[in-house]
């Protein structure tokens, strides 16, 4: 079975690749040895020298939302009380009322998720 692209690194492998390093053995010669990239090396380096930690980092791949629940349930209230209300006028109105700055997709997402719609006739 090989590697797939997106996939963490166990952290058995994590621990032996720096292990090896860490006994003097050379960057490109660890890759080889381990089949991982100098590159993945480096970083992992990097990243337990700023922060301690040699696993995976948690929040990879993940933003976190810029709405708030309370903000999600105000602009569904918003959204039922003005029917016709176009995305870009629903983007102004959370940048002036509560301060959020959201792109044309982030609106829209928060809106599906909300389970709510633009469409203009029921």
């Amino acid at each position: 079975m090989g590697w797939r692209s997106g996939q963490r690194y166990s952290q058995d492998l994590r621990d032996r690749v720096l292990a090896a390093v860490d006994g003097g053995m050379a960057v490109r010669r660890a890759a080889v040895t381990f089949r991982v990239s100098p590159a993945y090396i480096y970083k992992a380096l990097m990243r337990r020298r700023l922060t301690g930690d040699s696993g995976p980092n948690p929040n990879r791949g993940h933003a976190p939302r810029k709405l708030t629940p309370a903000q999600e349930m105000a602009l569904a209230a918003h959204m039922h009380s003005h029917p016709g209300i176009t995305l870009a006028r629903v983007q102004a109105w959370l940048e002036t009322e509560h301060g959020v700055s959201l792109s044309t997709g982030g609106v829209w997402n928060a809106v599906r998720r909300l389970g709510l719609s633009f469409k203009k006739r029921r």
